[in-house]
């Protein structure tokens, strides 16, 4: 099968009607591909191809136009077909387009199923949950590019650089953000190749492309960012590794120059009609240069527990199957990347100190040599404002062997084409891989960008972009573009530091707007985020309703629902008895809003101090382990739990402390081990 053939239809025509879904190829390429349709048998659910529509729509209810088929989702009563409506051109990478999923019709596959099933509220619960999935993610795919791959893997990977493989047997699964929705559009294509044009490969991500001109030398810059379908999730309910070494917030960044060489500039009216393009008439990317960076979680057993106050419970969670997993994320990583050098950015002291000391022992029982770690204090070090210290990070990553060389360099002319590999990844984290782990990130990139600049010849040795106005304008606003995008994701806000990433320099109005998100991702991660939650777990695959499952319901008592009812009533209480008139003979105002502020006060603390069961949990995956573990490890408290029983069924007094330097052992259990006792003694 060629590339052309064994590309994905990139227009199709869907026929509707009782019996069948039908998919006609209707793009600009079914003249280049088998012509055969997809069947979506919708009383069976079989799906196959025919060579024709003869015979099957007899009973025709209506067409549809469309960009291609996201996948099936099986939901409580019935499974769904997703299909993409509409697109958006956002760029041209190799000479082929790219698009934005911007609509989609969910569709469900049964004839059967009766409008009253659909409004069952478990059933419009779940599709609320697709839908703001669908409409929130940045969904990129593209017909002739494979984008969950970065430009190495596509040119000397075995799978990923055949191209006589269709595009969804070539993608990295890790970045086919609808690999779940496709299994059964897979599975059919194993034993009928006819199936594979129809799967389309979406990326969860961030895609910038633009054109630049440094020295009078065109190229083209770009950065991808790639989200992992594993364990993917919300800032405060994914955290950490699982058993099978997936890690929360998986991005792997690609920045990327494209260039033509010392003649082939172009210019004119192509070069300024599309500043997005390469390939196809503007620059052919004769010579590609790419260098990937990783972010992730730390990747051990840790939670960090919603109890309405702006600092968590921080868990960690000391299980026998810690050094497993850690071992599995490791040996995947240095298998795909070569020698991870690991970049910790939290806080040495505080709230945070745990955390480092747990990644710290995790990879002292790896003892892989694979993996070398730097600790860096990004908070102490870069204290007031002063973030171009991150400079001192890379020094030191540098005489610990992370070299500005080690990128992929592919050259059309060269004999080889590959010119060079990248062997060697940084792994960033802080406690959320955002905000500090993009400024570090930026900050390398435009470190090895100078060196791929002047192997180029369009920088001259000893030259920086740092000096180049209108290149690091569109630099650091890419940069601080995908750092927003990758943010968004996770937190729900935009990322804190951008007007460093976008400028250079801290400001005073660049920390109040981080202020200003940090209080936005405070209400989101304790009131919206359990949906978001549901929604990641639902599309991913993470949650299915095969076996009967259903959401989690609200069985908190009356009174704990109630209390925020009370609290509202009793402030309003409290403002009209300090406002409206009142008649002389009438219980003074003063008693009154005494009263009612004496109200609002037992209610405002009832509700903190049982926070746990105000906060907006996932009703798909419940947070069980977390919240119920008293296994060895540690806790920063116990608090929102009340002294109740019930929802939770959690004792509220907090654990016994032990000195903050303590290592975190088995033996030793730290602040929350398994000897702790509901009292709160040691034993």
């Amino acid at each position: 099968m060629s590339a052309a053939t064994s590309a994905p239809h990139d227009g199709l025509r869907l026929y509707i009607s009782p019996d069948v879904y039908a998919f006609e190829p209707a793009g600009e390429n079914a003249s280049e591909k088998s012509g055969a349709l997809l069947i979506l048998n919708r009383k069976s659910g079989e799906v196959s191809t025919k060579p024709s529509l003869d015979g099957l729509l007899t009973a025709r209810e209506r067409t549809m136009d469309i960009y291609g088929i996201l996948g099936l989702l099986k939901l409580s009563t019935t499974e769904f077909l997703i299909v993409i409506t509409s697109r958006s051109r956002v760029a041209t990478l190799f000479g082929k387009p790219i698009y934005l999923a911007t609509d989609f019709r969910v569709l469900p596959i049964s004839s059967s199923v009766k409008s009253n099933l659909l409004s069952n509220p478990v059933e419009k619960a779940l599709l609320a949950m697709l839908k703001t999935h669908l409409y929130s993610a940045p969904f990129y795919f593209s017909y002739g590019v494979d984008l969950t791959n970065s430009f190495q893997r596509q040119s000397v990977h075995p799978v990923a650089s055949d191209l006589s493989k269709p595009l969804w047997e070539r993608a990295d699964e890790r970045f086919f953000w609808n690999r779940h929705l496709n299994a059964r559009l897979i599975e059919a294509a194993q034993s009928n190749a006819q199936v594979s044009p129809f799967i389309l490969p979406c990326m969860y991500g961030f895609l910038a492309i633009k054109s630049a001109t440094i020295n009078g030398k065109d190229f083209v810059f770009g950065l991808l960012a790639r989200r992992s379908r594993h364990r993917a999730g919300t800032r405060y309910f994914s955290r950490g590794i699982d058993a099978d070494g997936h890690v929360s917030n998986f991005n792997e960044s690609e920045q990327f120059v494209v260039y033509d060489g010392q003649g082939g500039a172009v210019t004119g009216s192509e070069f300024e009609k599309d500043k997005t393009a390469f390939g196809g008439g503007r620059v052919e990317g004769k010579i590609r240069m790419s260098y990937v960076q990783t972010r992730g979680s730390v990747p051990v057993f840790w939670a960090e527990v919603n109890n309405l106050r702006y600092k968590p419970d921080l868990l960690i969670m000391d299980k026998p199957d810690t050094a497993a997993a850690t071992r599995k994320h490791f040996e995947e990583q240095t298998s795909i990347y070569g020698t991870n050098y690991l970049a910790n950015l939290v806080n040495q002291k505080g709230y945070e100190k745990p955390v480092k000391e747990a990644y710290e022992a995790a990879l002292e029982e790896l003892a892989n040599d694979k993996v070398i770690y730097t600790y860096f204090d990004f908070h102490h070090e870069c204290k007031g404002m002063k973030f171009e210290r991150v400079m001192g990070l890379v020094n030191t990553l540098e005489q610990k062997g992370l070299s500005q060389d080690n990128f992929f360099h592919y050259d059309s002319s060269a004999g080889s084409k590959v010119v060079r590999t990248q062997d060697a990844v940084l792994r960033t984290n802080c406690m959320d891989c955002l905000d500090r782990t993009n400024v570090v990130q930026s900050t390398l990139g435009r470190w090895v960008l100078n060196k791929q600049l002047t192997l180029l010849g369009i920088l001259k040795e000893g030259e920086g972009v740092e000096r180049e106005t209108e290149f690091m304008r569109i630099f650091r606003n890419i940069w601080a573009d995908h750092a927003d995008v990758v943010s968004k994701a996770y937190s729900g806000t935009g990322a804190l530091k951008t007007d460093f990433t976008r400028t250079g320099k801290r400001s005073k109005e660049g920390a109040l707007q981080d202020g200003i998100n940090s209080i936005t991702r405070y209400i989101k991660n304790n009131y919206f985020d359990g949906a978001r939650q549901d929604a990641y777990d639902l599309f991913t695959g993470a949650w299915s309703a095969d076996a009967g499952k259903v959401p989690h319901v609200d069985a908190r008592a009356v009174v704990v629902r109630s209390m925020p009812l009370v609290l509202a009533f009793s402030l309003i209480m409290f403002i009209c008895s300090l406002v409206v008139p009142r008649r002389k003979e009438a219980i003074s105002g003063t008693k009154l809003a005494t009263f009612w502020i004496v109200v609002a006060s037992f209610a405002l603390w009832y509700i903190v101090d049982r926070g746990l069961e105000y906060v907006a949990w996932p009703t798909l995956n419940r947070p069980n382990e977390v919240m119920y573990y008293d296994g060895p490890g540690y806790s920063s408290g116990r608090y929102g739990r009340g002294a109740v029983t019930g929802h939770w069924g959690v004792a509220s007094n907090k654990p016994t402390r032990t000195p903050s330097k303590a290592k975190i052992t088995q033996n030793n259990k730290g602040r929350r081990g398994a000897a702790y006792q509901a009292n709160g003694s040691s034993p």
